[in-house]
């Protein structure tokens, strides 16, 4: 509708802001599986990921 132009936000905060504080985000290191230390629930949601993995692999070979 043109009214963003030429008007600022109220809000000075809005623009500085981020969505995600630092605190929250993850630094993107994956922590380490260890078969030693895994109980059955662990094997058992290893297995769901990795057919889960596999399924969606799949799905993108077909797309093509």
């Amino acid at each position: 509708m043109g009214r963003s132009h030429g008007h600022k936000t109220r809000d000075k905060n809005k623009n500085k802001l981020p969505q995600v504080p630092k605190n929250l985000k993850s630094d993107g290191i994956d922590e380490e599986f260890s078969r030693e230390l895994a109980d059955q629930e662990d094997m058992e949601a290893q297995g769901r990921a990795n057919a889960a993995n596999q399924r969606q692999a799949a799905a993108n070979r077909n797309k093509r």
